[in-house]
């Protein structure tokens, strides 16, 4: 049960999913972003909302269409965000309708002002009485427990969903961040085009997904695992089954790869030398739910000569970032966008 004065929310917005924090008792909501929607004439009706939804992916009927409302980073369809938002909302704090929380949204550094200004009223219509949005890499890095208030170089990349973040923090505050539109949904993408280029087969997203979770990779290695995928013949339109190795997937995943190094690489370029001095010496924390392709971060290190950390926890690395941020108000209004 919550206590009755606890109604401030952290939340990573993510292109994958949404992640919700309740001040004083961590993550309560960790569902994927996908709204499913009935359409009926000119009309439309949320029928599920996150894994619910995502179980229809690839499976409905024509009338039927599951959506990820955020693409990138950035609200592409404000009715079902503001949706997502509000049962993700009622998830974490219960049937309480007097309350309006104090929300803390975690977002791409690089959004505009029209598509901050979407999510702060997303947000509000689904219930928040003060919005604050806070950038990707300050909130990774505080759930990364890196020590950003020292007058210290500390690097940061968020490989998540739909975008890649990477932030260089010093004093408190962001010095360089870049953004990158790559992440686990390309990957997927990535595998999906690989398949059909390779075999003449056509998968779905949820395939590719699978494939990838079962047997992705960023580097080859000895051992290298085996995955049988179905999808549908290109040429005879009849269901084929086939074989994808770990070698293949890193095949596949390679020119998504480098797009993240040269993010890495022109983030450094922008740094101050001091600062870059500071890295070379301490390395990079990576986090991100894509952070967790097996071998990523051997790939940057090989690629860039910078040591990489994996973050404790990659995929929840700024859901609880933006959630310590509730405690420290002072802080929180020195680095919200």
């Amino acid at each position: 049960m919550i206590p009755l004065g606890t109604s401030d929310l952290a939340i990573d917005l993510g292109t994958s999913n949404t992640l919700v924090v309740v001040r004083g008792r961590g993550i309560v909501v960790d569902e994927p972003s996908v709204v499913a929607v009935e359409r009926m004439g000119g009309a439309q009706r949320v029928v599920a909302i996150g894994h619910d939804a995502k179980q229809m992916v690839g499976r409905t009927p024509e009338n039927i269409e599951a959506i990820h409302p955020i693409q990138d980073g950035v609200i592409v369809d404000f009715d079902l965000a503001e949706a997502l938002l509000k049962s993700c909302i009622e998830r974490a704090l219960g049937a309480r309708p007097f309350v309006k929380p104090r929300i803390v949204v975690c977002v791409p550094n690089r959004l505009q002002d029209v598509e901050r200004r979407a999510i702060q009223e997303a947000a509000r219509a689904a219930g928040a009485r003060e919005v604050y949005l806070v950038g990707k890499p300050i909130a990774a890095a505080i759930g990364s427990q890196l020590p950003i208030e020292r007058p210290l170089g500390n690097m940061v990349i968020d490989v998540g969903g739909g975008t890649t973040e990477v932030g260089i923090i010093s004093l408190g505050g962001s010095v360089v961040t870049r953004c990158a539109q790559i992440g686990g949904k390309h990957f997927d993408n990535a595998i999906t085009s690989w398949i059909r280029d390779r075999h003449n087969v056509l998968v779905g997203s949820r395939t590719s997904e699978d494939t990838k979770l079962k047997v992705g990779c960023a580097v080859s290695a000895e051992g290298s695992k085996t995955a049988r995928v179905t999808g549908r013949d290109l040429s005879s339109g009849i269901p084929r089954e086939i074989e994808v190795t770990s070698d293949d997937v890193s095949e596949a995943l390679r020119e998504c790869l480098e797009q993240i190094v040269e993010c890495l690489r022109a983030t450094l370029k922008e740094s101050p030398p001091e600062l870059a001095a500071d890295i070379i010496d301490q390395g990079l924390v990576m986090c991100g739910g894509s952070a967790l392709l097996p071998g990523l971060d051997r790939y940057l290190r090989d690629r860039t000569g910078l040591p990489i950390v994996l973050s404790e926890d990659p995929r929840r690395s700024a859901a609880l970032g933006a959630g310590k941020l509730l405690e420290d108000q002072t802080t929180l209004s020195r680095v919200a966008l």
